[in-house]
């Protein structure tokens, strides 16, 4: 769990996306773009997740985690690091967040949680949640870390570090500790790699309801941390202020995380989602008006919250409802949705604030959204209603 914990830590989802927003302002300031351009990059990054993930799924299913994780984790290093080597050139930066995002989730939670979801099942929210812990801990210290190699060295020796740091710890731990349970387990018996065939999950219901819910929740949850740096800096906030919010917002997941790992392992996970999704809700509302710092950072706090637990909320259903048959074929699916939401997401904030000079009406908007998609989970069934035919295969 710890290796796993620390590889998505400086994974895609962790490493790439809290860091992003810190170099907005930057990039702009050395090529002259605006920030709808370059968020134009995550978007494109998080795409190519949408496309790949579906692929890299079946391959975790078929090959195990190890033989994705490691390729697409040192792609993924050394394409971050790439990003030093930026001429004004737009083409440059779109194809490196491209092949960026092509890798993206064979070095994120869906290669990580297809081993931990092998080895834990009465505790696998917790289990989970230490894992994705990695995601809250990275959002904690990478954006302070690029912040302050961007202020003493500048933004090309930012990028620099963080793709040596990506390459330093995620490649020697998953080589060396990240696997399956093997099919001759320890005496409490190996965990069955049994449920629903990929095809017979899409045609249930409740995985299309995790699915709408996990679209509105990245539309609301990416556009707003991509921007959070630059909106509370335009409201008069410093830029080390700026940094301290994500800081805050990466504690929040951490606590979140853990929080609603413990909670799914003893409450229904229908409900449990609905209240992390009001409260991410309310941050985002909050954001909308914060004009002051400590506005900023109680806003940040909240949305940390939803982005901690839904990262637990969607694997742990995803085992409850169609076991692990295929796991990761289906969790990529809903990843090809979440994707292309976190592609538009900060697009659409951008282009807001590009035509309008304001982030306060969008983000309102996308609040009341996300509080109506909450309420969805409380339509999923029982866990027992499906059981049966989750074991079938």
């Amino acid at each position: 769990m710890l290796a796993a914990g620390l590889g998505v830590m400086v994974g895609f989802g962790s490493l790439f996306v809290y860091t992003f927003g810190v170099f907005l302002k930057p990039l702009s300031a050395e090529f002259g773009w605006t920030r709808e351009a370059i968020s134009r990059g995550f978007g494109l990054a998080a795409l190519m997740v949408a496309i790949c993930s579906p692929s890299i799924g079946q391959a975790l299913d078929r090959y195990g985690p190890r033989r994705i994780i490691l390729p697409c984790m040192t792609v993924f290093g050394l394409g971050i690091a790439s990003l030093a080597l930026l001429r004004p050139h737009l083409w440059q930066f779109y194809a490196t967040c491209l092949l960026i995002g092509a890798v993206g989730n064979g070095a994120a939670h869906l290669a990580y949680s297809r081993a931990i979801s092998t080895w834990f099942w009465k505790r696998l929210g917790l289990a989970l949640a230490m894992v994705m812990a990695g995601a809250g801990l990275g959002a904690m210290i990478l954006p302070v870390l690029a912040q302050v190699v961007i202020g003493r060295a500048g933004w090309r020796a930012a990028y620099l570090c963080l793709g040596v740091l990506a390459l330093l710890v995620g490649l020697p731990l998953t080589w060396r500790y990240v696997h399956e349970r093997a099919p001759e387990g320890a005496s409490a018996g190996p965990v069955p790699a049994t449920g629903m065939k990929w095809q017979q999950g899409l045609r249930t219901y409740h995985f299309w309801i995790i699915v709408v819910v996990l679209f509105v929740s990245s539309v609301s949850m990416n556009g707003s941390i991509t921007h959070l740096s630059a909106l509370l800096t335009d409201r008069g906030v410093t830029s080390g202020g700026a940094a301290l919010g994500l800081s805050l917002l990466g504690g929040s997941s951490l606590a979140g995380r853990f929080a609603v790992g413990w909670v799914l392992d003893r409450f229904f996970g229908g409900r449990v989602g609905c209240a992390v999704y009001l409260i991410t809700a309310g941050g985002i509302f909050l954001l909308a008006r914060a004009d002051n710092l400590l506005a900023g950072c109680v806003a940040a706090g909240l949305i940390g919250v939803g982005a901690g637990g839904e990262a637990d909320i969607t694997p742990y259903l995803l085992t409850r409802y169609f076991g692990l048959h295929a796991f990761s074929t289906l969790y990529g699916i809903t990843w090809t949705f979440y994707a292309i939401a976190g592609a538009l997401g900060p697009v659409i904030l951008g282009h807001a604030f590009d035509t309008t000079g304001s982030y306060t009406s969008l983000l309102t908007l996308l609040a009341f959204a996300l509080a109506m998609a909450g309420g969805l989970m409380l339509l999923l069934p029982r866990y027992d209603q499906v059981s049966n035919e989750a074991g079938t295969i």
